[in-house]
C-alpha cells in the first residue's frame, strides 16, 4: 500500500501522521511526505517517509498514484495553509481516486459541523486506527 501525507508551513501535522504510520505500519506501507514547501517535505522525511516531493506538481502527480491520502482537512481547498495549497494542488487531492483520511482543523475556516473539537493528538491517533482498519481491510485481515 502506498500512502501519501500531505502537509504544508512547517509539517509538525504531516510529522507526526508519519512518525505514528513508521511505528504501527514499519514495512508494511509506502509512505510519499508531499510537502507544499521544502520544509514540510523534509520534516516528514526526518519522520521516516520513503520519499518526499515538494510543491505544486509534486502533488498533482502523485496524487492520483497512491491508494490513501492524509492529512489536514485544509488539503481539500485552494488557498488554505495561508494560500500555499494552490487550487491545481487542491483540485488534484479532490479528484484523486484514493481514498481520503483527514483530520478537521478549525484553522481552514471551514467548520465541519458534527465534528466535535479534539486535541490535534486524539485527531491523529484516530486517523492512525482509520489507516490501521483500511490497510488491514485491504488485505482481507479486517
Amino acid at each position: 500500500m502506498r500512502i501519501a501525507v500531505i502537509d504544508g508551513q512547517g509539517g509538525g501535522i504531516g510529522k507526526h501522521i508519519v512518525e505514528k504510520l513508521r511505528r504501527e505500519f514499519p514495512e508494511d506501507v509506502e509512505i510519499l511526505a508531499l510537502g507544499t514547501n521544502a520544509l514540510a517535505t523534509s520534516v516528514m522525511l526526518k519522520a521516516g517517509a520513503n520519499e518526499g516531493a515538494t510543491g505544486e506538481n509534486a502533488v498533482v502527480f502523485n496524487s492520483p498514484r497512491v491508494d490513501l491520502i492524509l492529512g489536514p482537512v485544509s488539503i481539500m481547498f485552494p488557498n488554505a495553509m495561508l494560500g500555499e495549497m494552490t487550487p491545481g494542488m487542491a483540485a488534484a487531492v479532490s479528484s484523486s481516486p484514493a481514498k481520503k483520511v483527514l483530520i478537521p482543523l478549525a484553522r481552514s475556516g471551514v467548520e465541519i459541523v458534527g465534528v466535535k473539537s479534539e486535541p490535534l493528538p486524539h485527531l491523529i491517533e484516530e486517523l492512525i486506527a482509520r489507516v490501521r482498519d483500511i490497510v488491514r481491510g485491504d488485505r482481507g485481515l479486517g
